[in-house]
């Protein structure tokens, strides 16, 4: 007679047949009984606090193009996460987290550590939250936890999960389903939308993160291509979806409603790809769509398309909508090229410190290797980024989904060990401005543990200078706790076990940041700079 199988050994071939066979997590009392007798071919990635945990999955799921595995502390530790989960759901990155629950016998009388109303907690920035109402659902709760995350709009998704389950025994293997990640236009719905935009005398093209996460980078050049319009990015991308070094690209369009409107005059039809309509902040009035301007959005999330302000909408995958519309397009790419601002290539050298964050960006588009992922949470240098290190290939872009920080860091960890994982040699690079970097500065310690070619540039204005920004925009003068004073970040990157340097001059920053590509290892490059004003138009 066989043996019967426990709900942990059925649930960990579940997760072999499915790939997820790496877990990030930080163990807690609760979860130790999943993670007894860790498989030897099963990955555990330790992050030394949730936030930043969930925070390297995200980015490990954007690397390898598929879900990752999230393992947090029953409330405590979800609550720690939610910075993360947030930026993950606005992100659309695939994730199951999984959070222990106290025993089922005790659950009742609110022991220490229960997860009381476990489903509501991660609420609402995940897909779907579920504690299985008896030990023998666990392995199909996996299993659909897994078919809701990649179904689109991708996102993460949440399981509770009592400890005492895991030994119990299984009702027999686990049911292994697939399901579509892609969904395709209304055909009929999408030739109207062609039609409009054959019969459009000045269009523009705003391609958004859904472009580049589907790998339609290819298919909307060759669209922009023949309709021969400009070419904006939606305001605060997330990941850049067209190479900026294009000669229909105009760049990222303002983040407020007036400042969108002033740049879609004249332009009798918009077509929104991909994209939120729009990401407005800060509040500046003005009308959605000025005078004789319509607009047309395609996407995948049907929450952004009926959250869309104006236009009309359908609901489509990236990829496959673009591959049909430039079938359907006709042929103008004879238009005239937009006109695009002239950019010095100029590098800026400078041999005193504090340097101007152009001086930086200047310099690491001398040294930055083509292939090299960026990772970037330097907010109020955004502009200088896009002139100095524009995004010319597929997936070599990521920023946060939600607005707040600590995201990049760890982000930058998963993305290198995603990499890894699926064959990939090459350096990540991730500037960070100093406030971002102390959010989740433990994250550096996974990167140190697994010798991740990633090399962090810290930019040290000694202040929060977005929020000065802000604070001008805003009319909200003395605002505290805006300045930065007292920190030594190259001392805590060598006690996480990192090389770091303190830089004074653009040379130094180019030599150590030449020495770091060939370390075994994570650098951590520290480079006093100047308050760099944000620009919020």
């Amino acid at each position: 007679m066989v043996d019967q199988q426990t709900i942990r050994e059925v649930t960990y071939d579940l997760l072999r047949k499915l790939g997820l066979t790496t877990v990030f997590g930080n163990p807690g009392s609760t979860e130790q009984t999943f993670l007894k007798n860790f498989p030897d071919d099963f990955t555990y990635v330790l992050g030394l606090q949730e936030a930043s945990v969930l925070a390297m999955a995200d980015g490990f799921a954007q690397s390898t193009g598929k879900p990752a595995l999230v393992n947090v502390h029953t409330g405590a530790g979800t609550g720690n996460a939610m910075g993360s989960l947030v930026a993950a759901y606005k992100g659309n990155v695939p994730l199951i987290i999984t959070a222990g629950q106290q025993t089922r016998e005790m659950v009742l009388c609110e022991p220490y550590l229960t997860n009381k109303d476990e489903t509501l907690l991660p609420q609402p920035w995940v897909k779907w939250a579920y504690q299985p109402a008896r030990a023998e659902d666990v392995p199909a709760a996996f299993m659909r936890a897994y078919t809701v995350a990649l179904q689109p709009p991708a996102g993460p998704v949440f399981l509770s999960i009592p400890l005492d389950d895991w030994e119990k025994p299984a009702l027999g293997p686990a049911v292994v389903r697939t399901v579509s990640h892609r969904v395709s236009p209304d055909s009929q719905r999408l030739h109207s939308f062609a039609d409009r935009i054959n019969r459009a005398q000045r269009p523009l093209l705003v391609f958004g993160p859904e472009v580049d996460r589907s790998g339609a980078w290819d298919a909307g050049v060759a669209f922009a291509e023949k309709v021969g319009a400009p070419v904006y990015s939606g305001p605060l991308p997330d990941r850049a979806s067209f190479p900026e070094d294009h000669s229909l690209y105009q760049g990222v369009l303002p983040m407020t409603i007036a400042g969108v409107t002033e740049v879609l005059r004249g332009h009798d039809l918009v077509v929104v790809i991909g994209a939120q309509v729009f990401r407005y902040y800060p509040y500046v009035a003005g009308e959605y769509l000025p005078a004789g301007t319509e607009l047309l959005q395609i996407t995948s999330d049907p929450a952004l398309a009926g959250a869309a302000p104006v236009g009309d909408s359908v609901i489509g995958d990236a990829l496959l909508t673009l591959e049909q519309l430039v079938d359907m397009a006709d042929d103008h790419s004879d238009r005239p090229a937009p006109a695009t601002q002239a950019r010095s290539r100029d590098i800026i050298d400078s041999a005193s410190s504090p340097l101007a964050s152009e001086a930086v960006w200047s310099t690491l588009s001398t040294v930055k290797p083509a292939d090299s992922p960026l990772v970037t949470e330097s907010t109020s240098t955004m502009a200088e980024q896009l002139r100095w290190l524009p995004t010319t290939r597929p997936a070599s872009f990521f920023a946060t989904a939600s607005g707040g920080i600590g995201w990049g860091v760890p982000a930058a960890v998963g993305i290198a060990l995603g990499d890894r994982a699926r064959g990939v040699n090459r350096t990540v690079v991730a500037t960070i401005g100093d406030g971002s970097f102390q959010y989740s500065v433990q994250a550096i310690w996974t990167a140190a543990q697994h010798r991740l070619p990633v090399v962090f540039v810290v930019m040290r204005n000694g202040e929060y200078s977005i929020l000065k920004s802000f604070a001008v925009l805003e009319k909200t003068p003395g605002v505290p706790g805006l300045d930065l004073p007292g920190l030594d970040i190259a001392s805590i990157a060598a006690g996480f076990g990192c090389r770091a340097i303190n830089v004074d001059s653009t040379e130094k920053l180019a030599e150590e940041f030449s020495t770091a590509l060939g370390a075994d290892g994570p650098t951590v490059i520290v480079v006093p700079t100047k308050p760099q004003p944000a620009h919020l138009g």
